[in-house]
């Protein structure tokens, strides 16, 4: 798929502000299964600085700062993006490979803070770990079987609704409330991968759904670790593999840290501000067979 995107937010304040340093997370990932063909970033007031830097995760974001005060803040990021389908999971496991919960020992030393559960003292929560273990029963301790049966298990006991305001809920109260955000049972799925042995991590970015909806937002989803495999994305909220049709933004195992854009301000007392945002997207289905046999006939001359 080659896609098209130009992301928009206005702040809007009621009165003069100073703005602080902001950090974005605007440029869709480039490498894997997402080839980042052009990317422009436009910023209003002109920024005094702004560069680029990799963050722990390997994602680009950028922070600027501003000088002087300013009644309004506009951003937007002019993306095109080609996504390419990945390998079935299937043909990328070796048939010996252990059963679940995954050995910690046979994991490389970097995917281990990806394990952590999210109690203050580390440990998982265990609202979680009893719907990890009824996914485990359903999966036959194996892989691929575990993530289909925990994302339907989830999609079971908690119903998808939409929530734009406030940070990701963390496990516990999601099986509570029974109710959650995508960002939402994209943590819950976080915490039950990693009470198993699976790294897992949290990741923005953009889904874009066919038929295209009358407004596009923002979506999250989860990122699990497979030996043989990689980090793959799985969406809780449609109960399936990530498609061609989801493009990453950020990821990370805090999920502020992928926050499409996070600063501050400083202005008068109660100083008001307004958000607005769009999120624009133009589609094109790419003919996989005609693009593979031109490879090929390239590769013949």
């Amino acid at each position: 798929m080659l896609a098209e995107l130009t992301h928009t937010l206005t702040y809007r304040y009621d009165k003069p502000v100073n703005l602080g340093e902001h950090r974005l997370c605007l440029k869709p990932r480039g490498q894997g299964h997402q080839r980042l063909l052009e990317h422009k970033l436009i910023v209003s007031p002109n920024p005094l600085h702004h560069h680029a830097l990799v963050a722990a995760s390997g994602d680009e974001i950028h922070r600027i700062r501003f000088q002087g005060t300013t009644d309004q803040l506009c951003i937007e990021a002019q993306s095109k993006v080609e996504t390419l389908p990945a390998a079935p999971l299937e043909e990328c496991f070796s048939k010996l490979d252990p059963p679940l919960p995954y050995p910690r020992s046979h994991l490389n030393r970097d995917l281990h803070g990806s394990l952590e559960g999210w109690l203050p003292n580390g440990q998982h929560d265990p609202s979680a770990i009893a719907l990890t273990q009824d996914a485990l029963m359903g999966g036959n301790q194996q892989v691929l079987p575990f993530l289909i049966q925990l994302m339907e298990t989830i999609q079971d006991r908690v119903k998808y609704t939409e929530r734009h305001l406030g940070p990701a809920w963390p496990a516990g109260r999601t099986l509570r409330e029974r109710v959650g955000s995508c960002r939402d049972l994209a943590m819950l799925m976080i915490e039950c991968c990693r009470s198993v042995g699976l790294p897992a991590r949290f990741t923005s970015g953009y889904q874009l759904i066919d038929p295209a909806p009358a407004v596009y937002d923002l979506h999250a989803w989860t990122e699990v670790y497979l030996p043989g495999a990689g980090w793959r994305g799985f969406d809780p909220s449609s109960g399936k593999e990530i498609s061609e049709r989801y493009i990453v933004l950020a990821s990370s195992s805090k999920p502020e840290l992928t926050a499409a854009v996070s600063g501050s301000f400083n202005g008068p007392p109660k100083t008001s501000s307004e958000l607005n945002w769009t999120i624009k997207a133009d589609i094109e289905e790419l003919n996989l067979k005609s693009t593979e046999t031109q490879f090929q006939a390239n590769q013949a001359a």
